[in-house]
């Protein structure tokens, strides 16, 4: 098919690419130009694995293209999928001004029958809007011709984008329309063939249940996080807890991880975004408020940690130097979009010190953010973080961070203080090794 992808960010990027390397015929347009001609140059403006390689291989073969003109693009595809940003506005609702603006350049310069699939996390009713909007500009063009507006939300998770949307979980596609059904069927035909992975429901369904997945998971960490913060109290070992619940098969092990909080593009965003829904209709979700509210506590926790230990030294976080070691909400990504990183830093400073950070992806997007910090030391090793510091904190679970060296970090580190907020290390161990050593959940805390 000839697919047109609008938006060029983490969906439409991933999306556009595995769709050319699958064997349509992709346009993908973004009104950046410089974005653009890196794109077409083959340079990922994000970090995600095997997605480079696989978007130079279309390029070459001449299966994808990035461009700027919407006219171009509006023409070429028989489905054209809105990949486009959503972003809060300040009462936590999704803004659709990108959304509906990209259906107004559809009906504006599309003059043959056409699918618009929506992509983008939107609020329940937008399938409804995209439609009348495109219907106002056609009848002010003068203009009939067949089109369906699609519900058909992503669920990738960032750090294995490609493998989820090669081999989907489920594939949501909402509509009524039965041509737009077999056309949507036909495009994901080489995701289904192991089994038959589309639920096809109504267009406000699968609007919600994007939200609602989004939520389940996020209440899931919030839970284990608030019985984290009781094992603490109550001397248990949230790790055993994890694993004496996660046995039963109707609670499982995933997303059960105590941790610092959860970040990204999707969870904190999809939360204020339906607690905004909840609110417009007038009705009241206590549950969503409270997994938004634990997890903005949990995000301060390594603070606590860190300035309790050193109250109970008799000094303050004044004039320490802290090392960092992971800066991305989650390993094998560079966003850093509400990761608890940035709540830790900025309360650091806040207080006074310094932090000295590495992380494996997230050093440019970091110095992006906080350039002219002059608290903020990036550093080139996990190991070069260590030396002058004070005490270490661990933010993110990178692969390159369980198994370090506790010689060294011992030996650079001024004070023997490990605050671990992804759980990496054994307390037992660490104690063994002389460290003060400060999980979450894990028994012990510096304030119990």
């Amino acid at each position: 098919m000839n697919i047109t992808v609008f938006g060029s960010g983490y969906v439409g990027l991933v999306l556009a690419t595995v769709l050319a390397d699958i064997g349509h015929q992709v346009i993908c347009v973004d009104v950046d130009e410089q974005k653009v001609a890196d794109l077409m140059a083959g340079q990922v403006p994000i970090y995600e694995p095997g997605l480079e390689a696989l978007l130079q291989r279309n390029i070459k073969s001449g299966a994808l293209v990035f461009t700027t003109d919407v006219v171009l693009a509006v023409k070429h595809g028989e489905v054209q999928f809105l990949a486009v940003g959503t972003p809060s506005g300040d009462d936590g609702s999704a803004d659709l001004c990108h959304v509906l603006a990209v259906a107004e350049t559809i009906a504006l310069h599309r003059d043959a029958p056409v699918i618009i699939v929506n992509k983008s996390t939107v609020p329940v009713g937008t399938a409804e809007k995209v439609m009348a909007k495109v219907n106002v500009i056609l009848q002010q063009r003068d203009v009939s011709f067949a089109f369906d507006v699609v519900s058909n939300p992503e669920f990738l998770k960032e750090g294995s984008a490609i493998q989820d949307c090669l081999r989907p979980d489920r594939i949501v596609v909402g509509t009524r329309n039965e041509a737009s059904r077999q056309l949507m069927r036909e495009l994901y035909e080489p995701f289904n063939r192991n089994h038959d992975r589309i639920l096809f429901m109504d267009a406000r369904s699968a609007e919600l249940t994007k939200y609602a997945a989004n939520c389940m998971l996020a209440t899931k960490i919030s839970f284990i996080n608030e019985m984290a913060g009781l094992a603490e109290r109550v001397g248990a070992d949230i790790e055993m807890v994890r694993q004496g619940i996660g046995s039963d098969q109707r609670i499982g092990y995933q997303f059960i991880y105590p941790g610092c909080g959860y970040g990204g593009s999707c969870f904190p965003k999809d939360v204020k975004a339906l607690l905004a829904t909840a609110q417009e209709l007038q009705y009241d979700t206590p549950l969503i408020r409270a997994v938004e509210r634990v997890n903005e506590q949990q995000k301060s926790r390594l603070y606590e940690l860190l300035s309790g230990f050193f109250s109970a030294q008799g000094d303050s976080l004044a004039g320490k130097t802290i090392a960092l070691w992971g800066l991305a909400f989650k390993p094998n990504t560079d966003d850093m979009r509400e990761a608890p990183s940035r709540a830790l830093m900025e309360a650091l400073w806040r207080a006074g010190a310094t932090v000295q950070a590495y992380d494996p992806e997230a050093m440019q997007e970091a110095q992006y953010l906080y350039g002219n910090c002059d608290n903020l030391r990036l550093m080139g090793t996990k190991e070069a973080a260590l030396f002058g510091a004070d005490a270490l904190v661990i933010c993110t679970e990178w692969n390159h961070f369980k198994a370090p060296n506790f010689v060294t970090i011992k030996q650079a580190l001024t004070w023997p203080l490990i605050v671990d907020g992804r759980n990496l290390f054994d307390p037992g161990r660490m104690k063994e090794h002389g460290f003060h050593y400060y999980g979450i959940g894990r028994g012990e805390s510096v304030n119990r």
